[in-house]
């Protein structure tokens, strides 16, 4: 074997090939998962308290639950998460039409409530 050689596999145990998973440990998105139904049609009444930031314990009460959001930058929706983590959430946010995959910054939520 030259320099510029390499052996086809690598000694030792082969590890199975599969989807790359995404950085920063978050879930590989398992559509399964996904809602099979609309949120409720109603929107609910935001909380009056607005703290600085969310806490990934509270909202992981909401886990696989309907929840709505408020941001930061004004925008709310219907979010159904399935990972929290130290300061991120993933799941799937509902456009109107069908759900699709969504992951924010706890810091940016300003509200939720779920049910």
């Amino acid at each position: 074997m030259d320099f510029y050689s390499y052996p086809t596999r690598f000694p030792g145990p082969q590890l199975p090939l599969g989807p790359p998973r995404p950085p920063g440990g978050l879930p590989t998105p398992n559509l399964q998962q996904a809602p099979t139904s609309p949120p409720p049609a109603f929107i609910p009444a935001q909380q009056t308290a607005t703290p600085f930031a969310v806490d990934p314990g509270a909202i992981s009460l909401c886990l696989f639950r309907n929840t709505f959001i408020w941001l930061r930058n004004g925008s709310s929706f219907w979010y159904f998460p399935i990972f929290v983590g130290p300061r991120s959430v993933a799941g799937f946010r509902w456009n109107g039409r069908f759900w699709t995959i969504f992951g924010v910054d706890t810091r940016q939520i300003v509200s939720f409530t779920c049910f």
